[in-house]
């Protein structure tokens, strides 16, 4: 790779960069492009690095990564906005591409309205240049097609199609806040999906990001590179919004600490918040899950019990998990959840079906969805009560389930991510709140928490005799598990066979 000109000169040639970084105002996020490409300092960008590295000593060389978390209003997003122009204008890689091979410079974004904001950021960095606005040769709604074989793309977080291109830059925006509903780390499988891209063209790495709770890739990366401490190839960079941007009001700041002291101390002063934890650790939910059961059909004489999580049809999931307990383990044989956009009565129907095929004629529910699920339910001779608890009460007495491995979760990838990604914090008033963290969903982890504690509570269900068995004909592989028969090579947990459905 070799630069045409320096970052340097781009941020200060009007004709190019200059109107995109320009001032005294970003001479902070300049300072921390300038050292990632391994140019000098001035003294007094060299005093904005000490006082957001924690390092004394700017690297000298183009660095490999850089991961740079700031409060709100920043100027985050065009500091990458202006890094991203200049590694895909006004640098060569013909030494690091084969004939015919387009190099991509990759933005990935919270989400895909987040990712046409962060194009247009981009597109305006070039289009106010009148040499560089020559360049693009193609526009797409998410990506601009360069004359010197430089593709600019963005996309929202998700690791799929990530793989084969030759990244020349990657660029992370707002990571601490990436959502999924595959995966309960979309950070790290994102991040592992495209390094490899970057190997051959030498491409770097950048992210940057609001700080949020004391996990992910972007605080694993500040626990481990920030200060002199971390390796002298990976920049990682914290502040305030106001050590970035000196034109945000302090009155503005302050008004936010009033209404919330520790919102505020991570989304204006940058720093990661104590007040957050995981519901559960993927651990223990992982040890409750029987590998490759997907759902258990219903079987006479056993006694089940079924929560749903209503949803009006046009944002969230609605959902409906039945359970059964067996001595002391809760059991869960069934969950149902439609994908908006759908019709409420039609899913009210197919629930009823699904009820129904397990003995049942009534099921309990979110006691915040109205009186609709009442009436519809009750249409498909179902009856819906409302909950005697609120979601968070729930929540929090289904722990002893899970920490006890006194349940058996389906192998369900949505119910896994979203009882990872489960959020408890402290509420001013000294109360604990357990929910979705920002931008998630949590409908099938309300309803099968709901459908373990009513199990939980109620009677363990009817086991069959062996004679009964005999009587029946040929017992099936689950009845056989709960009789006890051992299977060989078959995985065991507590000395009971693991049997796949």
């Amino acid at each position: 790779m070799k630069p045409l000109v320096s970052l340097r000169q781009a941020l200060e040639d009007p004709s190019l960069l200059g109107g995109v970084m320009g001032g005294p105002t970003r001479e902070a996020m300049r300072a921390l492009l300038l050292a990632s490409q391994g140019e000098p300092l001035t003294a007094s960008e060299m005093t904005h690095w000490r006082t957001l590295t924690g390092r004394e000593v700017s690297p000298g060389i183009r660095c490999e990564e850089a991961h740079v978390f700031a409060g709100r209003r920043s100027g985050k997003s065009s500091g990458l906005a202006a890094l991203i122009t200049y590694a895909a204008c006004l640098c060569d890689y013909s030494d690091r591409l084969s004939p015919g091979e387009t190099g991509v410079a990759l933005l990935i974004a919270e989400n895909m309205k987040q990712a046409r904001i962060m194009l247009r950021y981009i597109e305006g960095a070039i289009d106010q240049s009148p040499a560089l606005r020559k360049m693009i040769v193609g526009r797409t709604q998410l990506s601009l097609s360069l004359s010197n074989a430089v593709e600019i793309e963005v996309r929202p977080a998700d690791f799929r199609g990530l793989r084969g291109p030759s990244y020349i830059i990657v660029c992370a925006d707002e990571i601490n806040f990436w959502r999924s509903e595959d995966s309960a780390n979309p950070d790290f499988e994102i991040i592992d999906a495209i390094r490899p891209g970057t190997v051959t063209t030498q491409g770097q790495l950048y992210t940057i990001g609001s700080p949020y709770r004391k996990a992910g890739f972007g605080y694993s990366m500040f626990a481990k590179h920030y200060g002199d401490k971390g390796d002298a190839q990976i920049i990682v960079a914290k502040g305030a919004t106001r050590q970035f941007n000196e034109t945000v009001p302090q009155k503005t700041i302050d008004r936010a600490v009033e209404r919330d002291p520790q919102s505020a101390q991570a989304e204006w002063y940058g720093d990661f918040r104590n007040d957050i934890d995981a519901f559960l650790p993927r651990e223990v939910v992982e040890a409750c899950v029987i590998p490759n059961r997907f759902e258990i059909p219903p079987m006479s004489g056993v006694r089940y019990l079924a929560f749903a999580d209503p949803s009006g049809g046009s944002s969230d999931d609605m959902t409906l998990a039945i359970c059964h307990r067996e001595n002391n383990i809760v059991i869960v044989d069934c969950i149902r959840a439609a994908k908006p956009p759908f019709s409420p009565d039609q899913v009210c129907a197919d629930f009823a079906e699904t009820l129904k095929s397990y003995g049942l004629h009534s099921v309990r529910g979110d006691k915040y969805a109205g009186e609709w699920p009442t009436d519809r339910f009750k249409s498909y001779g179902i009856k819906y009560e409302s909950a005697e608890k609120p979601k968070v009460e729930i929540y929090k007495d289904s722990i002893p389930l899970y920490n006890g491995q006194r349940c058996e979760l389906l192998d369900h990838p949505k119910l896994v991510n979203q009882l990872i990604s489960l959020e408890r914090r402290t509420t001013r008033g000294g109360r604990d709140s357990i929910d979705h963290p920002p931008g998630g969903h949590d409908d099938v982890a309300n309803a099968v928490c709901g459908a373990l504690l009513l199990a939980a509570a109620g009677k363990r269900a009817f086991r069959p005799t062996q004679r009964m068995i005999e009587l029946a004909g040929q017992p099936s592989p689950y009845v056989r598990q709960r009789l006890g028969e051992r299977h060989d090579n078959r995985p065991r947990r507590n000395g009971v066979p693991i049997v796949p459905m």
